[in-house]
């Protein structure tokens, strides 16, 4: 059986304090769900990269050092070209002092780039005009060989099945000029 402490040391008021005082800490660090949506808005938009001044002629961008299937060195075999600190005023504070990136603008494992606005529009054409069109002509040629297989299959006396085009498949392939998107990004 336990023997009931009852040293007078063991439960000073101090102690007692102090044992008052942790167990308010505590409960003052819950948050209430006003406390959580105001930290959780403030995640969507809180943002550690600051926004980069667009310079004439250019996209700017962030890129990373950390992901091996889209590395710095890809970029600057397409056209990208690290962004100096005297281009920016202001970021001078932001170049980077030690590593493989020494002198480039960066911020935790980020980057600045440019690229010029000639190719910022070829590659946005291609990776979000020109291949979407691909795809969108493939499910035509798709849908045309179901339809062409189910009319010969009719024409043999055979039972076939009805292939039509739902609302908006007329439209899939419409030829459209590809979007200028330098001036959807604002540069000029």
């Amino acid at each position: 059986m336990a023997r009931k402490m009852s040293d007078s040391r063991l439960v000073s008021k101090a102690r007692r304090d102090r044992g008052l005082d942790n167990a308010r800490a505590e409960n003052s660090r819950e948050l209430g769900d006003q406390e959580r949506l105001a930290e959780y808005r403030m995640s969507l938009y809180n943002s550690v990269l600051p926004n980069l001044p667009k310079i004439k002629g250019y996209h700017v961008i962030w890129l990373t050092t950390k992901n091996p299937a889209d590395s710095i060195a890809a970029r600057m075999r397409l056209g990208y070209e690290p962004i100096e600190p005297h281009e920016v005023p202001g970021y001078e504070s932001m170049s980077i002092k030690t590593g493989e990136y020494v002198g480039m603008i960066g911020v935790n494992e980020m980057v600045a780039f440019k690229l010029p606005l000639h190719l910022f529009q070829m590659y946005m054409k291609e990776a979000h005009h020109d291949m979407p069109l691909a795809e969108e002509q493939k499910l035509t040629d798709a849908h045309e060989a179901v339809r062409e297989q189910m009319l010969t299959t009719a024409r043999r006396g055979k039972k076939g099945v009805k292939v039509e085009y739902e609302e908006g498949m007329e439209d899939i392939v419409e030829d459209r000029p590809a979007p200028k998107f330098r001036k959807l990004h604002g540069e000029r």
